[in-house]
């Protein structure tokens, strides 16, 4: 028992520091472009781009620069190429996507251009906000307010022997609103790094902090001791590394891209760059992913005295 009781919170901080730091030290080491989308105009040049680069982008053809722009200005695409005119190419970026997506895209249609022996003329369309000049301020406002949740569910798992339910679900959804609000209050006006909307803004981040406010008091009642460490790996580790801020999520390992929109923090990056910088055109898939983080939890939570006194009565006969 004396073993357990030493063993158990070292294991338990190794496998956190073994998780985090191959994380966020694995996931940017060696980041690989794969179908990043871009807009494509002309007859034969979407061919030739995809004949060139491969895997790497995703060529969607576009009927003329105007619609390509509008793909890029409407988030459906990172990027859109054109010709210029004049023999060479033009190609539109969005950097508020992230610079390191942007940069993905200008380094592999650079290399085609130079092969080609064109002139590649680059612009940046959909800039990032003048306060955000390496466009993290996402990654960060996701990674303070998910921590934020999570200190809030963690501290109201001891709640159960001084609050009723209710009265625990109360303030994990009135503290989540209060997170989301001041969040968003000094993120965007008080400090210029996030130009979106403030009410939408403090809606997604309350639904934010409640997803991972539900989620970790939700592993820590189910789980046990173990539940906090389990949600720190779920929610701070694998989720704010593969959030696709930091590192732009096309360039992210395949099983890293696969989890990275189904996560709250992925979920949330994504919202709040649409709001900022999209005026919101893909948010509802987002906003729907936190609100099913938060709602599925609540509901577990809701059933866990129904399971308890079903297990006893079953124990008791």
């Amino acid at each position: 028992m004396k073993t357990r009781l030493w063993l158990q919170p070292a294991l338990i901080a190794l496998i956190v520091v073994a998780a985090f730091t191959t994380c966020y030290i694995g996931l940017q080491r060696d980041p690989q472009p794969h179908q990043i989308p871009i807009a494509v105009t002309g007859s034969d040049l979407p061919v030739r781009i995809h004949q060139a680069l491969g895997d790497a982008v995703e060529v969607r053809p576009a009927a003329d620069a105007e619609a390509a722009r509008q793909a890029l200005e409407g988030h459906d695409v990172v990027a859109a190429l054109s010709t210029d005119g004049s023999g060479g190419l033009r190609l539109e970026t969005a950097g508020a996507v992230g610079n390191s997506t942007t940069s993905a895209v200008s380094s592999l249609v650079g290399a085609y251009a130079h092969g080609a022996g064109q002139q590649l003329t680059t612009v940046d369309m959909v800039p990032l906000a003048h306060f955000d000049s390496r466009g993290l301020a996402g990654f960060y406002l996701a990674f303070g307010v998910t921590l934020a949740g999570f200190v809030l569910g963690s501290n109201a798992i001891g709640l159960a022997g001084v609050l009723n339910l209710r009265h625990r679900f109360r303030l994990l959804c009135g503290a989540s609103l209060a997170i989301g609000a001041v969040a968003a209050i000094i993120a965007g006006p008080a400090l210029g790094a996030v130009p979106a909307p403030v009410l939408p803004l403090v809606f997604t981040l309350a639904l934010l902090a409640a997803a991972a406010a539900f989620t970790t008091k939700l592993l820590g009642t189910y789980l046990g001791p173990v539940g906090v460490p389990v949600a720190t790996l779920v929610l701070l580790t694998v989720g704010n590394a593969t959030s696709g801020a930091a590192v732009g999520a096309d360039l992210l390992p395949a099983a890293a891209r696969a989890v990275s929109a189904l996560l709250p923090p992925g979920a949330a990056v994504r919202a709040i760059t649409d709001l900022s910088y999209f005026d919101g055109a893909h948010l509802a898939i987002p906003a729907i992913t936190l609100a099913l983080w938060a709602a599925v939890s609540g509901l577990l939570l809701a059933l866990r005295p129904r399971l308890t006194r079903t297990r006893t009565a079953a124990t008791a006969s």
